[in-house]
């Protein structure tokens, strides 16, 4: 149960982030936090992520659902089975895809605020690159799915030192 109260604090605080800035900070607009490092600009996003499939609603709708149901589905099974981190995962994945669902559901679009700006010199050049602007759901899913890909590489070293004994 601990799991899906995680995907609904994720949940909640994704919705309640997006709301605070679409009613705080006008669209296209920045706000500093630490320089030009770390801003909050307001943006609209149609597709998935880095821009890609843009105005695909009804295929993003669809194929949320789809994972969302198998999510949960995977989630009961994982939890029974006491496999904490692939079940802390899901639950960070469930959160943000059900996140990004409603605004796509509701509005048709994501509403993404969080940038950053990485300024730096590499062996002697400039690096000068803005991130793709993103939400609180993506960093969620990006999370979920690095913990999976944890999970995975401990159970097949457990797995390979169960069949080398």
């Amino acid at each position: 149960m601990y799991y899906y109260l995680l995907a609904l604090i994720v949940f909640l605080i994704d919705q309640g982030t997006k709301w605070l800035v679409v009613k705080n900070i006008p669209l296209h607009d920045s706000i500093p936090v630490i320089g030009e490092f770390f801003q909050l600009t307001s943006h609209r996003n149609r597709g998935a992520a880095f821009g890609i499939l843009q105005d695909q609603r009804w295929f993003f709708i669809l194929a949320t659902l789809i994972i969302v149901v198998g999510v949960v589905l995977y989630l009961n099974r994982t939890r029974k089975a006491g496999q904490k981190l692939m079940s802390l995962a899901l639950a960070l994945l469930l959160g943000g895809a059900v996140g990004n669902f409603l605004d796509r559901l509701l509005f048709g679009e994501v509403v993404d605020f969080l940038q950053l700006h990485f300024q730096f010199s590499f062996f002697g050049k400039a690096v000068d690159y803005i991130y793709p602007i993103f939400n609180v759901a993506d960093s969620a899913i990006v999370i979920g799915v690095i913990l999976i890909f944890i999970d995975s590489i401990i159970s097949w070293k457990n797995e390979k030192r169960g069949t080398a004994s």
